[in-house]
């Protein structure tokens, strides 16, 4: 299972809106296939394992890391492949709390005669299902929130000038996180005074192809330059915005091939982030990991939208002139303070990561 595991982990941030999942099947130790959810969401993980098994996974274990699909969507139950190929036992993580699922693909083992263990390393499915199970559970995806910032929190000097606070090492840490998430998301503010891409590069070929990430921007009045180097080619862009937005910047950008998403706004007239993030999930998308600035991410937090925290640090100091890492919450007293638990801390060269989640 624990390879199983590491095999699902690879698709991570390539097979969304499907799960990652991976299939080890194996007789006495010794592996006859395995695979993983391929990109794009399929071939599902087992057909790919029992292919390479071939016969010799007639009487054979396999270990699922989700519980095989009952039913018919664009492939063919897994559950049935896994009974067509004669496997005398089948290891399962977690269950598939997707309706169309949901025990279904279990009992059809079951009741083909074939012995059923779950619950094999369920905390590590759980984990690293996340994304997949928010979408599923809460109709949104998971959301990782991350900051980078100098030891007294702050992203910017007061001219604004933040490359780079932190290290080469903890850069490369992000762009391995972005990786790992189906889109990264910024607000508007960002898009206009950072320029940036929202790429994921140094991780070789594979990601240069074509396995990046969506890009996505809050924008209420779809105020994103035209010229901007979102603008200029690359993953696909999708901008969420108000419903008030102005018709020419809609015509505009959807002119150079933007996904425009029309969302509610809240009573201060901004972007209702649980509508936004519904969308998204209604969409298929299961791991958003977004990058700022301190105004979307002060929200995020605020509203219980951000899962996780993952804040880097640089043993640098600005002082109270520099731009702070997050924007106004409005608190009248500490008791009604966003509370997160520590999940670790990690060193990346001269910069420190801590790990936060929410419960």
């Amino acid at each position: 299972m624990d390879h199983a595991l590491a095999l699902a982990a690879r698709g991570l941030g390539r097979v969304w809106p499907n799960p990652a999942v991976g299939c080890v099947i194996e007789r006495d130790g010794v592996v006859l296939g395995r695979g993983r959810t391929a990109d794009g969401g399929r071939p599902h993980a087992e057909p790919l394992a029992l292919a390479q098994a071939g016969a010799a996974a007639r009487g054979a274990t396999a270990h699922v890391t989700l519980e095989p699909c009952a039913h018919h969507g664009r492939t063919p139950p897994c559950a049935d492949a896994l009974v067509a190929a004669g496997v005398a036992r089948v290891v399962v993580a977690l269950r598939d709390p997707d309706p169309r699922v949901d025990g279904g693909g279990i009992d059809r083992l079951r009741q083909a005669g074939i012995e059923v263990v779950e619950g094999v390393r369920a905390a590590e499915a759980r984990a690293l299902q996340a994304g997949f199970l928010s979408r599923i559970t809460r109709g949104r995806p998971m959301v990782t929130l991350k900051l980078a910032t100098t030891l007294d929190g702050r992203i910017a000097t007061a001219r604004g000038e933040s490359q780079w606070i932190t290290g080469p090492d903890a850069r490369a840490h992000v762009h391995a996180e972005r990786a790992r998430h189906d889109a990264i998301m910024v607000g508007a503010g960002t898009a206009r005074s950072d320029d940036p891409r929202l790429t994921v590069r140094g991780l070789g070929a594979a990601h240069a192809a074509g396995t990046q990430p969506l890009r996505i921007v809050l924008s209420r009045r779809l105020d994103v330059p035209l010229d901007s180097a979102l603008m200029r080619g690359g993953p696909p862009v999708w901008i969420l915005h108000g419903r008030d937005a102005p018709s020419a910047n809609r015509d505009a950008l959807s002119a150079r091939g933007v996904t425009l998403l029309p969302c509610a706004t809240d009573a201060g007239g901004q972007i209702a982030l649980d509508d936004a993030m519904a969308e998204l999930g209604h969409r298929g998308l299961t791991r958003v990991y977004c990058e700022g600035g301190g105004t979307l991410a002060a929200a995020l937090l605020s509203a219980g939208l951000a899962d996780r925290l993952d804040w880097y640090s640089a043993g640098a100091l600005i002082g109270a002139e520099g731009i702070p890492a997050l924007g106004g919450m409005g608190l009248a007293r500490l008791a009604d303070a966003p509370r997160l638990r520590f999940a670790g801390v990690e060193r990346l060269g001269p910069d420190l990561l801590h790990h936060w989640r929410r419960d």
